[in-house]
């Protein structure tokens, strides 16, 4: 039957990496307990190959807010304005004529529900079309300065959507750093790396730190500024080995208390340009069990994607983790779309 299987996820992977779009792909499937194990490499890709984790970075991100949790060093109820310097964040949501900064909490920035817009996507001078074209530098000072030239799409908690905006997360990362004492880098490595015994994911944090190359349409692009600049939102770099790792501990208890961790699953959809996601606590829930798989599927995927490809799920009702990468920032949607087919055609 696992041969089967995998004949299965190979033909659905071999058909994603025929495309125009994609020049180099990794895929690495495996249950917990490792009894099952696929991979597959696309244009010279290996397991240990560098990979630019991108989003998928913000479930670092949130492992080190519930560790900060549970040691009892903040609380998601907490302001946040309390960590930053009134004058910086003054005016980034200011809805309805109503200004809401002072109202916002850790906890709706873990959910996606500040409403705060997406600087990434939006915008004459979004910050996407900025990557695409050169790469540079840019501080957290800047992007809050974005952000505020931008609306807010709803008072915070008062959507009936969650709205994916970086901000939220690039705010969280901060936080970190303020309630540790600890680097941003440094706190990953004291709470995943070295738990997890991770040796080949890092934080870049200058130009002279390998940092993958990244395909736009045809065209590969080198955006070390960029990357070094995205930080608790999307700047980590791995191996789907490494991820493979880390996304089991996440899910599998290894990592933080699981009663802290049960209090993330409160999901609301995202913005119509995310599909079918949802976000919980710091990761996404794709259902299966729609009209987008024909209803062919069941259960639900909960993990993150990435927008240059990467991805990293895992499918309970199969007790599968899929990650990898398909390295292309022109279409997001390609990694959740891989990981669905993925997901449905895992049934024995």
């Amino acid at each position: 039957m696992d041969v089967i299987r995998a004949q299965k996820f190979e033909k659905i992977f071999d058909k994603f990496t025929r495309s125009k779009q994609i020049y180099e792909g990794i895929l690495l499937i495996e249950s917990t307990r490792g009894d099952f194990s696929f991979s597959k490499g696309y244009g010279g890709r290996k397991l240990n190959s560098p990979l630019l984790m991108a989003s998928i970075t913000k479930l670092f991100t949130t492992t080190c807010i519930l560790l900060l949790l549970e040691q009892g060093k903040l609380s998601l109820d907490d302001k946040v304005a309390q960590y930053f310097d009134r004058s910086l964040i003054s005016g980034i949501h200011v809805y309805g004529g109503k200004e809401y900064t002072f109202e916002l909490t850790i906890f709706d920035l873990l959910f996606q529900i500040s409403g705060l817009p997406d600087v990434y996507e939006e915008g004459k001078d979004c910050l996407k079309t900025n990557i695409i074209k050169e790469d540079s530098y840019f501080t957290i000072d800047e992007m809050i300065a974005r952000v505020k030239k931008l609306k807010p799409h709803f008072a915070p908690r008062t959507g009936r959507k969650a709205y994916y905006a970086d901000i939220n997360f690039d705010l969280l990362g901060e936080i970190i750093e303020k309630v540790s004492g600890l680097t941003l880098p440094e706190a990953y490595r004291q709470y995943i790396y070295e738990p997890l015994g991770l040796i080949k994911t890092y934080l870049p944090q200058s130009e002279n730190e390998y940092v993958p190359r990244i395909y736009y349409k045809n065209k590969a692009i080198h955006r070390p500024r960029v990357v070094i600049s995205s930080r608790a939102s999307g700047g980590c770099v791995t191996t789907a080995s490494e991820l493979m790792i880390f996304i089991k501990a996440f899910f599998g208890g290894r990592l933080f208390n699981e009663e802290i961790f049960a209090r993330l699953s409160t999901y609301k959809q995202l913005q119509a340009s995310m599909g079918p996601i949802y976000y919980g606590g710091g990761y996404m829930r794709i259902p299966l069990n729609g009209l987008v798989t024909l209803f062919m599927g069941k259960g639900e995927l909960i993990g993150h994607s990435g927008s240059t490809g990467s991805f990293a799920f895992y499918y309970p009702i199969r007790d599968l983790y899929f990650v990898g990468d398909l390295n292309q920032m022109a279409n997001a949607a390609l990694p959740v779309r891989l990981s669905m087919q993925l997901a449905v055609s895992s049934k024995e």
